[in-house]
């Protein structure tokens, strides 16, 4: 059986919460409201508190693999996009096979490195909050990008990019470190996506609209060794 945890990112916002529902939760139990009234409050505040609760839930997840080139789902969610795209930022317009994953509110919102080896750039970029299931969320919305070379020589891009809801992107990369696989990337809070620029001639393990599973689910194999 897997082990579920709360995400350090949950800690104070569940504290806060919680210190909130029990104060609302005595105001109503010793106000002149019916019975009834305050068994429906206080049912309805546990269950506001579970939802919060299981949004920032952490499972422990650790994958085993011995090809270097693989690339693994950096979060849980659904593909939405797969197209080849013309990457500007850092790579001054190269086109890439562009892989995101749409995140919902009932996915983990916890993000992975898709692959092992070093960190070679990480921007943060404020910006819009529209729905992140839009193409130009992308672009317009606020996302942190994380550049990694692989340890084969391969550089790819992945993008943490906030949704209508989301309003914060915490990302645990730094430039000029090494990272791996079953690390935290980072966390974003409520409705957003993650998007994977890998190389053109990457073969690709997912489909359209198929649904991941972050640090499990293969994404892709980069092509043989660079020389």
């Amino acid at each position: 059986m897997k082990k579920i945890r709360i995400h350090r990112e949950g800690y104070g916002i569940l504290l806060t919460i919680a210190l909130i529902l029990i104060v609302a939760n005595l105001l109503v139990w010793y106000s002149d409201a019916s019975e009834g009234i305050k068994i429906v409050h206080f049912s309805f505040t546990i269950l506001v508190y579970g939802f919060i609760a299981f949004f920032f839930r952490s499972p422990s997840r650790v994958v085993e693999i011995d090809d270097d080139n693989m690339i693994i789902a950096p979060a849980d969610g659904r593909i939405c996009v797969i197209e080849p795209t013309e990457v500007q930022e850092y790579f001054d317009g190269e086109r890439m096979l562009q892989v995101s994953i749409f995140m919902s509110l009932f996915s983990v919102h916890a993000n992975w490195f898709p692959i092992s080896g070093k960190v070679l750039y990480v921007k943060h970029h404020d910006g819009r909050h529209i729905g992140a299931y839009l193409p130009k969320s992308s672009m317009e919305n606020e996302r942190a990008v994380t550049v990694i070379e692989s340890k084969n020589g391969f550089k790819i891009m992945a993008q943490q990019v906030a949704g209508a809801l989301a309003r914060r992107i915490v990302t645990y990369a730094s430039a000029e470190t090494e990272c791996s696989i079953n690390e935290h990337l980072g966390f974003i809070k409520f409705g957003s996506r993650v998007d994977l620029f890998l190389p053109l001639d990457a073969q690709l393990f997912v489909e359209l609209g198929e649904h991941t599973r972050g640090n499990e689910t293969i994404i892709a194999r980069l092509p043989k060794r660079i020389e």
